[in-house]
């Protein structure tokens, strides 16, 4: 059998468009220009002011999911956020639905991997991601307050992060945010991206440049050491390494002092962006991963995958990207009868006739309706989860395959030029 027969099976074709949607987000990355510095002040000032922490938590602790931040208190008047419409007062008050909405746009949410990027060697860092909940942690004004992406309040804490507690507290414009998962296990924040450090947004600086600050900066402060009367929970960042062929395994096989929960892929160029993003990707197995397949309510893997879809006003079904993906359109006379209004998140099942895929894009869904899901959830499924939910069940993307995209083997060079972010 000849070395292309041998080589054969690990190639997979391209089965989306994600690869071009990887190039437009770059390209949109040099174009798009924001207030990165108001931007974070929005985002700490919403998770430290937020009221009536008793009434917060009765409205959203239905929320299993995870993840938000926090930060200092903002005082100049009437800034606007052009994507969700509050100002800054406003936001502080915002509760349940509205609440879980607001916080889960901002952060940073990776595609589904279901292509192999181009020049994955190269231009892409790869680890293993936490298990656990993931949140934004915002240190400010001598305390330290960790929130879930739904809004509901994880922690509050004093640490060693900057102005984290009374004894390192610093100026009112000094505050950190930091994308951490809580690992309940060892009780550690896993940091796993800085978003703004010591009053400096970091939104539209490189995932290069983030995870050196990161790396920097953390260990400098005292945060990764032991938990003590000043410093109640550990920090650490995560190793990070080139997705080089020996960086590769590391991220996989490679022993972490937490779960792992399928590995992370980020492009080197890629700005914090808040909503789904496909410079960042994730991707799961069983050997990296408790849960690759996606389960219900009772935590059992239903016979036929699930997705989540959301209904829009002319009645068609529209995943949570922007521009969403249409999956269908529900008739009016069904709407009318079920009670079903524009807005509504709605679950189906894939039945037999399955996705039906042409050039990369959806041509046709088989789906069933089975209800609403929990009131827990904030948005429909992605387009990428919905494609790697149903190539895990078919044909899914596997280790080798990625391996194999990786041309040449890691040199004793380019393994030294390893990012380790060791906690």
């Amino acid at each position: 059998m000849g070395q292309h027969d041998i080589r054969r099976p690990f190639k997979r074709p391209a089965i989306s468009d994600q690869q071009r949607r990887r190039e437009q987000s770059l390209l949109r990355q040099e174009q798009n220009r924001r207030d990165a510095q108001l931007q974070a002040r929005r985002l700490a000032s919403t998770i430290l002011s937020i009221q009536s922490e008793h009434h917060e938590l009765q409205s959203l602790s239905e929320e299993p999911e995870l993840e938000p931040g926090p930060g200092p208190e903002e005082t100049e008047p009437d800034y606007r956020s052009q994507s969700d419409g509050y100002d800054i007062r406003q936001l502080s008050r915002i509760r349940g639905a509205e609440a879980r909405r607001w916080f889960a746009k901002q952060l940073m949410l990776p595609e589904w991997m279901i292509d192999v990027p181009d020049n994955l060697s190269t231009d892409w860092y790869v680890f293993a991601r936490p298990a656990g909940k993931r949140c934004f942690v915002v240190s400010s004004n001598g305390t330290t307050i960790s929130r879930l992406r739904n809004g509901s309040l994880l922690h509050r804490f004093p640490s060693a992060l900057p102005s984290g507690a009374r004894t390192n507290n610093k100026s009112a414009q000094s505050y950190c945010i930091l994308d951490c998962v809580f690992h309940e296990l060892d009780q550690t924040y896993y940091v796993t991206d800085m978003v703004c450090w010591a009053g400096f947004s970091l939104y539209e600086c490189t995932a290069e440049f983030r995870f050196y600050w990161l790396n920097t900066k953390l260990a400098e402060t005292g945060a990764c050491d032991a938990p003590s009367t000043y410093h109640r929970y550990r920090f650490s960042s995560v190793p990070v390494y080139d997705c080089v062929q020996e960086g590769l395994r590391s991220a996989y096989t490679g022993p972490v002092p937490y779960v792992k929960d399928g590995l992370l892929f980020y492009n080197k160029q890629a700005h914090y962006q808040t909503g789904n993003t496909p410079l960042a990707l994730v991707w799961k197995d069983t050997n990296c991963s408790q849960y690759v397949i996606d389960t219900d309510n009772k935590g059992e893997i239903p016979t036929q995958q699930q997705v989540v879809l959301e209904l829009l006003d002319d009645g068609r079904l529209a995943t949570s990207d922007d521009p969403p993906v249409i999956f269908g359109c529900l008739n009016g006379e069904f709407i009318q009868k079920t009670g079903l209004h524009s807005g509504d998140l709605l679950r189906f099942s894939v039945s037999e006739g399955g996705l039906v895929l042409v050039d990369g894009k959806l041509e046709k869904a088989d789906l069933q309706y089975l209800g609403k899901p929990n009131r827990s959830r904030a948005f429909a499924d992605s387009y990428s989860k919905v494609l790697f939910q149903y190539a895990v069940r078919h044909s899914p993307l596997q280790i080798e395959h990625i391996f194999a995209s990786i041309s040449s083997p890691v040199s004793d060079e380019s393994a030294s030029r390893d990012t380790e972010m060791a906690g």
